[in-house]
């Protein structure tokens, strides 16, 4: 199994644009969001917990996450718990209303995905690895903590294998530490 760098690195050298990882810090969300929904319904009722096809892909998304790293992966397990909840509210819709936000959210996160690749100039990760869909909202996370200054090592070996990119926040230099 490839390692979180591996991962993060290989879908990274599909992003170097900062306009596309701007598009997938709003698509990736809304794609997850939308899948989520669209799976959330039907559920049955087993060991007093409502399971529907989004649970049982939160629940293995969740420990392949962990499996890649814990930090990340308790962070993801927490988003995907809300993203849960939300498709489970959503799921209660009736029928047309449920299908409408589902389908809208999906679509409008992939145009957004292909704006994104557009400017990138480059197709998305996905094409050449599904494991592509899996990593892209991990992607979106762990770019979320570059920017908060989180996981600079990470960071660092990403960049040493994809080199510097438009995209990423430079690491914070004084020009007094150039």
């Amino acid at each position: 199994m490839k390692t979180l760098v591996d991962q993060l690195s290989q879908y990274a050298a599909y992003h170097c644009d900062r306009r596309n990882i701007a598009t997938h810090f709003v698509g990736i969300p809304m794609i997850v969001q939308a899948v989520a929904i669209l799976l959330a319904r039907p559920s049955v009722e087993w060991g007093g917990i409502q399971w529907s096809m989004a649970s049982i892909v939160v629940v293995a998304s969740v420990i392949y996450y962990l499996v890649l790293d814990l930090r990340y992966g308790a962070v993801m397990g927490l988003l995907s718990g809300a993203v849960l909840m939300g498709a489970s509210s959503a799921a209660s819709l009736p029928m047309w209303s449920w299908l409408t936000l589902g389908v809208s959210l999906f679509v409008a996160g992939w145009i957004l995905q292909f704006i994104g690749h557009y400017y990138e100039g480059r197709k998305p990760a996905f094409v050449d690895d599904l494991m592509g869909l899996a990593v892209g909202p991990l992607f979106v996370v762990a770019e979320a903590g570059f920017i908060a200054g989180l996981r600079r090592e990470i960071q660092v070996a990403i960049e040493a294998r994809v080199g510097s990119v438009s995209g990423r926040v430079e690491h914070s230099h004084s020009k007094a530490d150039t």
